[in-house]
């Protein structure tokens, strides 16, 4: 024990909080019994995506349902591909589209919310304090492989057809000594901090999934990276800490992570963390004509896969919300049917009434909801909402539209 405590000094020297320090700092929120806390953690990569609005739609209902808490978090830790202004993009996409966040970033630099900071670049000394534990207690440790160690071994377990992976005999610095590791670090060797999974390839873990039901897989057995060599942490390792901190009690994302989720629940498991609930959204899809199949919506083909797409060409932000929870609920227009002029807050979220295999996107449809939307509305609400779109993309029917005010509203004054 004392050689971890040694290692753990020698990797961490300047941290002096621990785990306890911080579990006082997040202390467990004060919210009535069965609400939930949910979050949207995208990274600031790019435009807002309508898989990612469908998805921060759904973290926001799953919370709305019983009272709970919608954050919004940036995952920042891969900065070879952030963008400009990120952060500001997904911020904007999600106000465009009236989704609300109670706690989070409400710009590049501004949040509010009292279990921040909510960018993970901002959070580096909270994630080597929880390693550093993990380091003392035998359960990580430095590993000083080289790039093309590392991809000679995978070619020899591509050859000999074995988990790739750096595991079991392949971990040949999981028992570094003290010594050793100090003799590298002091001649200037670079490291990562790998977990020192105690996996075993015969076990498997099973978890409920909130949409897909019970799951089951085989047991994480990876010596998975926790920090980088930079001492940046793996979206891994950073989202464990950061959903046990900010007391996230259900994790709504894409089902691409179920196959990472056996490394989650090892990590929230090493870390003596609570276990979240989880539920793996399936992707949201469109038919293909050239295929006459189903494919995920593309940011290169598909020019409604971008958020903007819908304010540029006029779609009211309502009914875009409206479409996407018909084809987030089962239930949805059974429950508009029934109740036309009602607000949608007050339909009943429910994760249970998701599709397992995924959502069908159609313009046709949307279309559809989008006119019954505006017949809703009097003269005055399309005349204030077609200005408001004209003043920004067709300056022109701006112009006329303001100039013959009293025309125009006689115009949108269909019978409804």
């Amino acid at each position: 024990m004392s050689d971890n405590r040694d290692m753990a000094e020698l990797l961490f020297p300047n941290i002096t909080k621990t785990p306890d320090d911080f579990e006082q700092e997040y202390p467990k929120r004060n919210l009535s019994d069965g609400a939930r806390v949910t979050r949207f953690a995208p990274s600031p990569t790019g435009f807002l995506h309508m898989g990612s609005l469908f998805a921060a739609l759904v973290a926001k209902r799953t919370a709305m349902a019983d009272g709970g808490v919608f954050f919004l978090r940036i995952e920042d830790t891969d900065k070879k591909r952030e963008v400009e202004n990120g952060v500001s993009g997904m911020v904007n996409g999600l106000k465009d589209f009236g989704i609300e966040i109670d706690e989070g970033m409400l710009s590049e630099t501004q949040s509010k919310g009292n279990y921040g900071p909510y960018v993970q670049s901002q959070r580096t000394p909270i994630y080597a304090a929880y390693v550093k534990d993990l380091v003392q207690k035998g359960l990580a440790y430095p590993c000083f492989m080289t790039e093309e160690e590392i991809s000679g071994i995978r070619e020899r377990q591509e050859a000999e057809k074995k988990l790739p992976g750096i595991y079991g005999e392949y971990a040949k610095y999981r028992d570094i000594s003290y010594e050793e590791a100090k003799k590298r670090i002091d001649s200037g060797e670079e490291y990562v901090v790998r977990l020192h999974s105690h996996g075993k390839e015969d076990n498997k873990v099973a978890f409920d999934d909130l949409i897909k039901g019970r799951i089951e897989m085989p047991e994480n057995i990876l010596d998975v990276v926790l920090l980088k060599k930079d001492g940046t942490p793996t979206y891994h390792f950073a989202h464990a800490v950061d959903d046990h901190l900010m007391r996230t009690t259900d994790v709504t994302r894409g089902d691409e992570w179920i196959s990472s989720t056996p490394i989650h629940l090892q990590l929230f498991s090493v870390l003596g963390f609570e276990v979240p609930r989880y539920a793996h959204i399936a992707p949201v899809q469109k038919e293909d004509a050239e295929t006459g199949g189903k494919r995920k919506l593309s940011k290169r083909k598909d020019p409604e896969a971008a958020v903007d797409y819908y304010k540029e060409v006029g779609y009211p932000i309502e009914a875009v919300i409206e479409y996407l929870l018909t084809i987030a609920n089962s239930n949805f227009e059974e429950w508009r049917m029934e109740n036309r002029t009602a607000e949608l807050d007050e339909f009943k979220f429910s994760l249970s009434k998701m599709s397992k295999a995924g959502a069908l996107f159609d313009l046709v449809k949307l279309n559809d909801v989008s006119k019954n939307y505006i017949s809703t509305l009097s003269a005055e609400e399309v005349f204030d909402l077609s200005t408001e779109w004209a003043k920004e993309y067709n300056p022109k029917l701006y112009e006329c539209l303001t100039d013959n005010e009293e025309y125009a509203k006689s115009i949108f004054a269909i019978e409804r």
